[in-house]
């Protein structure tokens, strides 16, 4: 079984879908024959490297609400993420352009590290304030994940892997895909956004059946 999951590593729903299928696929009887694919998607692909002011401050302006209302939904998407045993610290978040960090997963990726480094660096931006967009900053993480911090930069400072992400966004188009997460499995069935645990484990069985 194939499972793709299209995704931001500033998308704070991903991040929650992300331990909510973890929990369903250790539950799986056929968990290890689960073939996982991290693809890329760009919630913001024209955002700055580094954005100026404050998460809560772009999020009003960018959806019209007032400051307050902003800090209400990062709120509640901390509570939920806590209910999910992950600890968001979105008030010190340091938001910006995720392609360098796409590139660099997909490196990782080609060394069988794929899995570890979307961890590490979806970790780093919502609980330890990661600047994203900032390679330096990227590629001082990459040990954590079994990279080299020459390597990363050399990596993040080509465009190596660029034909990767634009790749993951044309297969997104394709599939119709608008928001992230999204979840594909086996080019067949579909599941969006962060479902419960129970959600994504009767859609692992009913892939099975339909195998």
């Amino acid at each position: 079984m194939q499972v793709e999951i299209w995704s931001d590593v500033i998308c704070p729903w991903c991040y929650i879908g992300k331990r909510h299928f973890e929990q369903a696929l250790a539950g799986f009887v056929h968990g290890d024959k689960v073939n996982v694919i991290w693809r890329s998607f760009e919630l913001d692909p024209d955002a700055p490297h580094q954005r100026e002011g404050t998460l809560q401050e772009y999020l009003a302006k960018k959806y019209r609400v007032s400051l307050e209302e902003a800090a209400a939904m990062n709120e509640r998407v901390t509570s939920v993420a806590k209910e999910a045993g992950l600890e968001y610290r979105l008030a010190a978040a340091r938001p910006g352009n995720t392609f360098d960090a796409h590139r660099l997963l997909h490196f990782a990726a080609s060394r069988q590290l794929g899995d570890r480094a979307t961890e590490r660096i979806m970790h780093a931006y919502f609980s330890e304030s990661l600047p994203v967009g900032d390679r330096a900053a990227l590629a001082h993480l990459a040990p954590e994940f079994g990279i080299a911090e020459t390597d990363a930069l050399a990596l993040l400072e080509s465009s190596e892997y660029s034909d990767r992400v634009r790749a993951d966004e044309a297969r997104a188009e394709e599939f119709g895909i608008k928001g992230v997460p999204f979840f594909v499995i086996d080019e067949k069935i579909g599941v969006s956004g962060a479902q419960p645990v129970d959600t994504f484990t009767k859609v692992l069985q009913q892939a099975t059946q339909a195998a």
